[in-house]
């Protein structure tokens, strides 16, 4: 599921403004900051199938097979025993779609600071037979949900789209989304691309999962962000072949203003708070103006939609800063956690839809261009008269045919050389 697709649904399209932000926030960053439920916890899932979780990855800690409440999973154990990224700390069977295997997760993973960080996620894996070498990985990246614990996908999960490929698909929270009395640093490469490295050597050490040797990366808006900040990072994972990466509508080139002030505002906001952590030189205070930073206590407890609501009015009217997050610890920050500074020697699909006014096109545009001077082979397409949310049900046949081609390994369509749209 696209959760940001998902709040757009009742949005009310005479709210331009608004619709902009519930995605968008869905992660275009811009040039903004400064420094950095319950679902019903399946038992029907097979006893062979929940036992097999148990095994230790990465280390001799035990892993524990959780049966408490779903809330009651999000506690990190404290003190948290010190492990390896990608060791496994528990489990809890969740449903899944007939054929497969649920799984909510929570691992070892490491943030910008170096901390041994608990984050939680999915896991979802086949019950058949699998193929010669083992099931292909996907890493999935999801938009933006918000920073705050509840607002973590893997509270009330589904399984996310895969276009087309069959194999084991992994979808982490991030770091800081999830786990009581935490925030999530919004928009933190680190914060994203770790935990989905992280999330991988969890599913490659589940026995029963049967993954195999090659991976690919989704995500889209936020996710897109996520997916290529994760692209960065994937000779982290040597044993492993990136088969290829798809990002619809990442949010990138931070340091370019492409005239989405308000968005941006609101951006920023989720980011000056959530980063405190990780960004501990960070002061809202420095830039807020007294009211956006009384507003901006919402998005310590409420995820995006109530965030939008309360801080909507005031990002769409002057005063909204003290002072501007476009220098210094600010600059630092966007110039840090834009993606893709060098050329992945994997390939890239990177597609936008032409009326998306939450990652506008141009900035896509910008990005296509810079990673075509850097020498990144990328397949390009645009969705004409397509917008943010309809991006990835518009996508979805040029991804499928992209994704078969990676793994049947035929050449590449490399835009910077041919100019030609995958989307037709």
């Amino acid at each position: 599921m696209f959760v940001d697709s998902a709040i757009f649904g009742f949005v009310s399209r005479s709210h331009k403004i608004r619709p902009v932000l519930l995605t968008l926030v869905g992660l275009t960053v811009l040039a903004t900051f400064a420094s950095c439920s319950s679902d019903s916890k399946s038992s029907s899932a097979p006893v062979a199938d929940r036992a097999a979780t148990t095994s230790t990855v990465g280390s001799t800690v035990p892993v524990e097979r959780f049966e408490g409440s779903v809330d009651d999973f999000y506690e990190v154990p404290d003190p948290l025993p010190h492990a390896a990224r990608g060791t496994l700390i528990r489990t809890q069977a969740i449903e899944a779609p007939a054929g497969q295997v649920g799984l909510r997760v929570m691992y070892h993973s490491e943030d910008v600071r170096g901390r041994d960080r608990a984050v939680t996620g999915t896991i979802y894996y086949p019950k058949a037979t699998p193929p010669t070498g083992g099931w292909p990985i996907v890493s999935y990246a999801h938009g933006t949900t918000g920073i705050a614990s509840q607002c973590a996908p893997s509270r009330t999960p589904s399984m996310p789209p895969t276009f087309g490929v069959e194999g084991v698909v992994v979808a982490t929270d991030y770091i800081g989304l999830g786990p009581v009395g935490e925030l999530h640093s919004y928009l933190s490469a680190t914060a994203e691309g770790n935990a989905m490295i992280d999330i991988v050597r969890v599913a490659r050490g589940i026995a029963a999962a049967h993954t195999g040797h090659d991976w690919v990366i989704i995500g889209h808006s936020q996710g897109g962000h996520g997916a290529l900040v994760t692209m960065d990072r994937a000779a982290e994972l040597p044993d492993l072949d990136l088969i290829g990466t798809v990002a619809l509508a990442p949010g990138a080139e931070f340091t370019k203003s492409f005239n989405d002030d308000v968005q941006t505002r609101i951006i920023s906001t989720m980011v000056l708070i959530g980063g405190q952590d990780e960004w501990p030189g960070s002061k809202p205070s420095d830039y807020l103006s007294p009211k956006a930073l009384e507003a901006a206590e919402v998005t310590r407890t409420a995820c995006l939609d109530k965030v939008i609501d309360t801080m909507l009015p005031l990002a769409a009217s002057d005063g909204f800063y003290v002072k501007e997050p476009k220098d210094g610890p600010a600059r630092k920050f966007l110039t840090a956690n834009d993606p893709t500074p060098k050329a992945s020697p994997s390939p890239l699909l990177l597609m936008t839809g032409t009326a998306d006014i939450i990652v506008v096109p141009d900035r896509v545009r910008s990005l296509r261009d810079r990673l075509c001077g850097i020498g990144q082979v990328l397949s390009y397409g645009e969705l004409p008269n397509i917008d943010h949310t309809g991006e990835p049900a518009a996508a979805a046949p040029a991804v499928e045919s992209w994704l078969k081609a990676r793994f049947a390994g035929d050449p590449v369509p490399n835009w910077c050389k041919t100019h030609t749209d995958v989307a037709g």
